[in-house]
């Protein structure tokens, strides 16, 4: 739900604005929230995560947006990394509340509990937010359908937002891989770690990655010529890391582990240098459909890491037991694959850039994208 928004949703903040979309982003997430705390049949369940996956995906996006409209564009990296950094630590702040809420009230009051939370920041938004330090709603003009296909045909065609789209794809799925669902087990029974020791890498992981967050965010700013060789850099660690433990005779030392820990969380923030590429890439009103094809990238990408590991467990498993250690290692070689596609993508859309444009250009921004705008043969 989540990826298959994004673009739709990049479109509706360039027309209508961060406030106006945040709000129903929140009315939609709260609505999902009851519907939740009163399901009882797992269509229903089902009914209500569509319902806040389709408010969160309209969330970042307009954040994004809002950042590139409130500060200076030098300082934009650090400051999206850094709100980035804030949303990882807003999910770890609920995670405790939530699980005492589960225990002590029961599963619907402490789902009615959260829409209510919802609520209260629905009325915070509409009293403090401005789309922009001067107005406190900004609106672009009104499209016809087939103006917003050439709105996105537009973002489409600029080869900073492919390399963006590509930065992402390449760089964010290790992460996501290890974080939401294969990392536990693979530590667990290709590794032959503890649980607990299990748990307390995946938790490092996400200390990492807010540690990532602004070094990265002011590389970006501070040398743009070299967003897309920072991105490279990051994925040929993750591939060396994750080469050394898939090869490493037997189990993997914890050292190893631990830098593979280390190296993964730069993951999740390098993609973040994707939005900076196609910010500076294309035109104020087309930045937050540029972000939105970008965010497709990362999460499909994401998809098929998590589906292609469960595919050869499931093929190198045909009896349906437990997965041997073996089997894991060659499920999870399945990421070459992605950073391969990813990487020759990546090396080409930069040249393509490179080509339209000088260091100087990359590094003003504004000339960057008048740059890339110019009309073919110009």
């Amino acid at each position: 739900m989540y990826a298959a928004l994004q673009v739709p949703v990049g479109l509706l903040v360039d027309r209508f604005g961060s406030r106006t979309v945040l709000s129903v982003a929140v009315v939609v997430v709260t609505a999902g929230q009851a519907v939740f705390a009163f399901a009882d049949t797992y269509a229903a369940a089902l009914g209500a995560r569509v319902l806040v996956g389709a408010g969160d995906a309209m969330t970042f996006i307009c954040v994004l947006r809002l950042v590139g409209t409130w500060f200076p564009r030098r300082q934009v990296p650090l400051l999206s990394q850094l709100t980035g950094n804030l949303g990882q630590l807003g999910a770890l702040a609920a995670a405790a509340p939530m699980t005492w809420a589960l225990g002590q009230l029961g599963w619907t009051r402490a789902y009615l509990g959260g829409a209510a939370l919802g609520l209260v920041a629905l009325v915070a938004l509409r009293l403090f937010l401005r789309d922009s330090p001067e107005r406190a709603h900004v609106r672009g003009v009104p499209l016809s359908a087939r103006a917003l296909l050439t709105s996105v045909a537009g973002s489409w065609a600029q080869p900073g937002t492919r390399l963006g789209l590509w930065v992402h794809f390449t760089t964010q799925f290790s992460t996501t891989l290890v974080a939401l669902l294969w990392g536990f087990p693979f530590l667990v029974t290709a590794e032959h770690l503890s649980p607990g020791t299990a748990s307390a890498l995946l938790s490092l992981l996400v200390v990492t990655c807010i540690l990532y967050g602004p070094l990265l965010g002011w590389l970006a700013g501070r040398h743009p010529w070299h967003r897309s060789t920072t991105a490279l850099g990051i994925v040929a660690a993750l591939a060396s890391v994750w080469g050394a433990v898939l090869l490493w005779p037997g189990d993997a030392p914890l050292p190893l582990l631990v830098l593979l820990i280390v190296v993964v969380g730069a993951g999740g923030p390098a993609s973040m240098i994707g939005f900076d590429v196609a910010r500076t890439s294309n035109p104020d009103h087309r930045v937050a459909s540029a972000s939105g094809i970008i965010n497709v990238g990362g999460f499909t990408a994401s998809l098929l890491a998590v589906l292609g590991v469960g595919a050869v467990l499931d093929l190198l498993t045909p009896d349906g037991g437990t997965a041997t250690p073996e089997a894991f290692r060659w499920a999870m070689a399945v990421q070459y694959v992605l950073w391969t596609v990813g990487t020759v993508q990546v090396v080409r859309y930069r040249r393509r850039i490179r080509a339209l444009t000088t260091r100087d250009q990359v590094s003003g921004g504004d000339s960057m994208v008048a740059a890339l705008t110019r009309p073919a043969g110009h």
